[in-house]
């Protein structure tokens, strides 16, 4: 791969039916099932499309089927090419 400076990106999913039954369960479980779902399956996605150590997860978004992670633009392409993406944007930070 061409570039290794990493930034941060925000990486969001496609409709996905699981997402949002567990999202309709309003209780301290459902929340706790949630977390573990969106989170498992990000870090699979991860997993399937980029090389295991040139990536860093920094949270899972539970109020959208989304998720932080620093990768080089390189990487950024990869992931927009993935089943289940939508969409892959740069964190910009407004002055």
């Amino acid at each position: 791969m061409g570039s290794s400076n990493t930034e941060l990106y925000f990486v969001f999913m496609n409709f996905d039916p699981e997402y949002e039954r567990l999202r309709a369960d309003r209780t301290k479980r459902g929340a706790h099932e949630l977390d573990l779902y969106l989170s498992r399956k990000h870090d699979q996605l991860l997993a399937s499309v980029l090389e295991p150590g040139s990536y860093k997860k920094t949270s899972s978004l539970v109020i959208v089927d989304g998720f932080a992670v620093e990768i080089s633009d390189d990487q950024a392409n990869v992931l927009r090419s993935a089943k289940g993406v939508r969409v892959v944007e740069k964190n910009q930070e407004l002055a």
